[in-house]
């Protein structure tokens, strides 16, 4: 049987998405891009027991605690629709973590911005030199579910 694993490099972009989103291994957990279920099962592994890749989520329903978006090897301009159809998954209470490419600095804004224009606020950037992450929450969270 074939075996999927996650490199070392894989392993340490999840442990700064978990750290970023402070997310418990009960967290309904969503994890989009290329390497989607490489990921999702290594967070199973890892003890996570409610977690999805893309191929496997369902239809969007703000459903979602927490949504991971590996963004490796690919170009931010392409990142838009897929941040359309993920917000759409989102508890309005979620994060969203994005890891992406070591970028220039403009490209990073980017970013932002994309996650903002969509209702996002930004809440963390770390970035190192195998790439950054940004994570954010909806903007618009009520003070009623905020006081709940």
């Amino acid at each position: 049987m074939n075996q999927s694993h996650v490199t070392p490099v894989g392993q340490r972009i999840l442990e700064k998405m978990i750290a970023l989103a402070s997310c418990s291994k009960r967290h309904r957990i969503l994890v989009a891009g290329s390497k989607s279920v490489e990921l999702m099962i290594q967070l199973e592994r890892n003890g996570y027991v409610n977690v999805a890749a893309t191929a496997n989520c369902g239809r969007p329903a703000q459903q979602y605690d927490v949504v991971f978006v590996d963004w490796r090897r690919r170009t931010l301009s392409a990142l838009d629709m897929t941040l359309d159809w993920l917000t759409d998954c989102l508890s309005p209470e979620g994060v969203l973590v994005v890891w992406a490419d070591p970028q220039k600095p403009a490209a990073r804004d980017h970013l932002g911005h994309a996650l903002e224009s969509r209702g996002f606020v930004i809440e963390a950037v770390s970035v190192r030199e195998d790439g950054s992450a940004v994570s954010a929450r909806r903007r618009d969270v009520s003070p009623i579910r905020q006081a709940a």
